[in-house]
């Protein structure tokens, strides 16, 4: 990683672009500061308005696939970028990720929260370069029954 590389450049070299805000499904906003903090509001696997899946996660049928959640875990990690990004004044305004909660519905068997995490912790290690804490937390259904939701705290310049 060179000293001219940016966040906004490291994303673009994985092939990806912020998407738009979304847009709140309650009575909240994407993101807020506190001090050189910046705090996103749960962002889910959206894309064009749209959840990409429904459901618990697990092994088995009518399951999300463990493997398949952690990819919705990057695009709700993405999520979560354009929102912290729209309140600093973009990606490249942010220092760090300095925590993100992961929320997996989980069928009663399953464990591998940890892995499904992976998909937004993999996405900011390789946008900012830097390691954050993390909580992956398994719960019984999250918002739109979507089956993962991100939060994170970042950290301004």
């Amino acid at each position: 990683m060179g000293a001219e590389s940016t966040p906004s450049l490291r994303l673009a070299e994985l092939g990806l672009a912020l998407p738009p805000v979304a847009a709140p499904v309650a009575a909240y906003v994407p993101a807020v500061s506190a001090g050189d903090l910046i705090y996103s509001s749960g962002q889910l696997p959206l894309r064009d308005g749209a959840l990409l899946a429904t459901g618990k996660v697990g092994t088995g049928a009518s399951l999300v696939p463990p493997e398949d959640a952690a990819l919705l875990a990057r695009t709700a990690g993405l999520n979560a970028l354009a929102a912290i990004a729209a309140q600093a004044g973009g990606l490249d305004a942010i220092a760090e990720i300095v925590k993100t909660v992961v929320f997996v519905a989980s069928d009663p068997a399953f464990t591998g929260q940890p892995a499904v995490a992976n998909g937004a912790s993999e996405l900011f290690g390789a946008v900012f370069g830097t390691p954050h804490a993390r909580s992956a937390v398994g719960v019984s259904v999250l918002p739109l029954d979507s089956p993962v939701e991100v939060e994170v705290i970042a950290r301004r310049r």
